[in-house]
């Protein structure tokens, strides 16, 4: 996260120190609170492909039991995964997918009640399901698609409720 004091000068890299080398961020002074995050991504295929996903009927088996199982353990193991990912005691972790006749929107929503965010859980939550989505499907479509992973909203901690399309999200999304 990037600290800006002054607009006019570039901000301080709270990842980096002074020597230009990555640190895990001090997060002992923060005061722990109800944090939650909720990101998306979309696994484009088939109307063929979304026919046999919904209905189960994959070669592979059931697609969306195996990846919302996949997403809640990645959202677990989220700071194995991210270098500088601070471990925390995940609360709640939900993932569902919207079926559509040629893609499959997956949410997860990530709760905690600690000193820091859990955006890197819940993003990490839905690539990975969306990863599993793909390699169930992978035999009967080689060019499905995987994008339009982003947070959607998050709330708790000094910095507050945020979502997409608020103008704090559009303020922050501003270089």
């Amino acid at each position: 996260m990037a600290v800006v004091t002054d607009p006019n000068t570039a901000p301080e890299l709270t990842h980096l120190r002074h020597d230009g080398t990555a640190q895990m961020v001090d997060v002992s002074a923060k005061a722990v609170t109800v944090r939650e995050a909720t990101a998306t991504a979309t696994v484009t295929t088939t109307p063929e492909v979304m026919a046999l996903l919904g209905a189960g009927e994959l070669p592979k088996g059931d697609a969306l039991a195996v990846a919302r199982v996949a997403g809640i353990m990645a959202a677990k193991k989220t700071p194995e995964l991210i270098p500088l990912c601070h471990p925390l005691p995940i609360s709640k972790v939900t993932v569902d997918f919207d079926l559509g006749s040629g893609s499959v929107r997956i949410q997860a929503l990530v709760k905690t009640r600690g000193v820091t965010g859990v955006e890197m859980e819940a993003l990490t939550a839905v690539s990975v399901a969306a990863l599993s989505v793909y390699d169930m499907i992978k035999a009967v479509d080689k060019h499905a698609v995987i994008s339009g992973i982003q947070v959607l909203a998050k709330s708790g901690g000094k910095s507050g409720d945020w979502k997409i399309g608020s103008e704090s999200a559009e303020k922050e999304a501003t270089p």
